[in-house]
């Protein structure tokens, strides 16, 4: 997941080529079409806002119109927190005065933000962009490329594996992205694989991030919905590997059918010498993973004093690995990557202030109690439920990001899901599992388009023209797979639920 609102791009730096910047939405349409449809959009807004405001109406009506214009605010292109901000404090003001609002605004940002639980935030997107920035996925990726290049597909499988571990010692989707695209489209291209091949597989080695810990994702979710962070990181570890292990089995299955997606690469240069030398050169992102699972497994230390020591090691290893490029190199490094955590952490916390101005309307409207009645009186069972969620928000991730998705969605499902008694902790998994397949699927799928923006530079595209239509066809077969695991977890649960039990024990 992104750590600002979802959506992010890649800007030109004289040293790095693409770096990762600020919060900026994919490429807008434009033209009439655009224009007018924005406008009949804000108009509606307004309109309906003044609906809401001056005409009498009962509390469940202006909770449903309160949401309704936070969703008509989101496709205007309202920034998130704006979104959801405004429309819940009209309706408080509509339903208790100037005093529910005073209350909210007073009382609601300190209880969101100031826990022991979201300091862990800041952590973790430290340790992901020092972990970026000072070269150690291009260790890890080079280790992979060795181990399993003999593999039919075993550029992508290589690219996979080397996501997948970097999901383990970074809290953040697009570094996670960042380092595999520039890494291992060129490599792949130049080995002959099909472009869509290529930018599929950086593709989905991305979306692993949001289930691997630390994952930001899954912290965010921890805030709303009120479970503890550290069996919530661990229910998503299994899933996490599972799912890259299908990926894998994916490309070799494909890349075995049809050996022009993905050659066959001389690997006769690489020994077992320079294998065992390469991984042994990863050895500090099998230290961070040791410290932010391991810790957490084991007990011995709470996510948030995890994160702080993963976080210090990643600034101590960064440094070690980069004293051959000066000090002033390193200091300049981390004084980037600390700004960006300050950037990103406030974006974050912000969200986190206004999902909660969201719960706290919608409980004084009643609209999640009215809800949750006429769900559980429609009779189905959790089974069928939880099958009915998955089209859901597969529809509606074709409609808005992953983040604006989970932070509308997750309050008003709370009390139907207990109504279930389906686990909070397990559906955690199975949403951000759902939120992994809205990252890469058009038309909002923001890895799609933070990819598409870097394979943009001849550096990684080595002469090929990758549209973004060649990367939306290029994940779905991993997107198909994905969808499968989600099935499988409704009814193996404990798929999920296995590692926090053993923390509980």
């Amino acid at each position: 997941m992104s750590v600002t609102d979802g959506r992010s791009v890649f800007t030109r730096d004289e040293t790095d080529g693409l770096t990762e910047e600020a919060a900026v939405r994919p490429p807008r349409r434009r033209g009439t079409a655009g224009i007018a449809l924005f406008l009949v959009v804000a108009i509606a807004s307004v309109v309906l806002a003044l609906v809401m405001l001056f005409v009498p109406l009962e509390r469940q009506v202006v909770g449903v119109l309160a949401i309704a214009l936070t969703v008509m605010m989101m496709m205007a292109g309202v920034h998130v927190a704006v979104a959801m901000a405004v429309p819940a404090l009209l309706g408080a003001w509509k339903l208790g005065g100037t005093s529910a609002v005073v209350f909210m605004l007073e009382e609601v940002p300190r209880g969101a933000v100031a826990s022991w639980t979201m300091s862990v935030i800041p952590l973790f997107i430290l340790m992901g962009l020092v972990v970026v920035q000072t070269g150690m996925a291009t260790v890890l990726f080079d280790a992979a490329k060795q181990w399993i290049g003999r593999l039919p597909g075993g550029l992508g499988v290589g690219t996979i594996v080397a996501g997948a571990g970097l999901s383990s010692a970074s809290g953040s989707t697009l570094s996670v992205t960042y380092a595999t695209a520039r890494l291992a489209v060129p490599e792949m291209l130049s080995a002959g694989y099909s472009p869509r091949m290529a930018a599929g597989t950086v593709t989905v080695a991305g979306m692993l991030k949001m289930l691997i810990p630390p994952s930001i994702a899954v912290v965010i979710y921890s805030g709303i919905a009120g479970t503890p962070v550290g069996p919530q990181l661990l229910a998503g570890l299994v899933p996490g590997l599972l799912l890259a292990l299908l990926f894998t089995v994916t490309i070799v299955i494909r890349a075995k059918l049809n050996p022009t997606l993905a050659p066959a690469v001389d690997m006769s240069e690489y020994t077992w010498g320079t294998r065992v030398r390469a991984l042994g050169r990863a050895w500090p992102l099998l230290l961070l993973m040791t410290i932010i699972v391991g810790g957490v497994l084991s007990g011995v230390v709470t996510p948030t004093e995890s994160g702080a020591l993963a976080a210090l090691a990643a600034i101590v290893i960064g440094g070690w690995l980069s004293r051959r490029k000066g000090l002033k190199a390193f200091v300049v490094n981390i004084a980037r990557a600390l700004a960006q955590t300050v950037a990103a952490t406030a974006v974050i916390m912000l969200l986190i202030v206004c999902v909660h101005f969201v719960t706290t309307f919608t409980a004084m409207s009643g609209v999640v109690q009215q809800l949750s009645v006429f769900v559980t009186g429609l009779g189905l069972s959790r089974t069928a439920f939880l099958l009915l969620l998955i089209v859901m928000f597969l529809i509606l991730g074709m409609l808005m990001d992953e983040l604006s998705l989970m932070l509308l969605t997750v309050p008003i499902l709370l009390p139907i899901l207990a109504e279930f008694d389906v686990s909070f902790i397990w559906f955690g998994v199975f949403l951000l599992l759902l939120c992994e397949i809205g990252m890469v699927t058009p038309p909002v799928g923001m890895l799609s388009f933070v990819v598409h923006g870097i394979v943009k530079d001849p550096a990684v595209n080595l002469g090929h023209n990758i549209s973004l239509m060649d990367i939306f066809r290029g994940t779905f077969w991993f997107v198909m797979v994905a969808i499968g695991l989600i099935v499988f977890l409704i009814f193996v649960p404990d798929l999920a639920l296995w590692l926090p039990s053993l923390m509980a024990d």
